[in-house]
């Protein structure tokens, strides 16, 4: 269990990098989640009197972020593991995880672009953004719990 448990923290630092790197504003999914966030209708003033409003939060967000991460990673961590150690090719696991992502990640995703506040002119592409970041976080996280099962 203390495999899995550091594997969930592996995870959920692997999830802030990839994060940070998709949601930049040099990406075409940071564009996308920065017009999500209204960002682009701002002056560049704007935009900074909106960061600084932010950054007193910020170490408060991105801890609960870093928790809700690493609650995923533990599921990831504990299908890898737990189906490696019983014998399941890892492929197979990884397929486990794709599957969990199709199943409960893409659907909840999907319903909170559907009945948010989401502009329609971007909703198809902030809802495939989302979903591909988080694949590629799920099945990165679940590679390096293989590593260790």
């Amino acid at each position: 269990m203390t495999t899995i448990i550091l594997l969930s923290l592996a995870g959920a630092v692997i999830s802030a990098v990839i994060g940070t790197f998709w949601y930049s504003d040099k990406t075409p999914m940071g564009r996308i989640h920065m017009r999500y966030l209204g960002m682009d209708k701002l002056t560049p003033e704007q935009k900074q009197a909106e960061i600084e409003k932010a950054k007193p939060t910020m170490p408060k967000v991105y801890g609960a972020q870093f928790v809700l991460s690493a609650l995923t990673s533990f599921a990831v961590a504990f299908i890898m593991v737990m189906s490696i150690r019983n014998g399941v090719s890892i492929w197979v696991a990884l397929g486990f995880v794709a599957m969990n992502w199709l199943c409960f990640i893409v659907p909840t995703i999907g319903s909170s672009i559907l009945w948010g506040n989401c502009d329609r002119a971007i909703a198809w592409k902030k809802f495939f953004s989302e979903i591909a970041c988080n694949l590629v976080t799920l099945m990165l996280v679940g590679l390096l719990a293989s590593l260790f099962a």
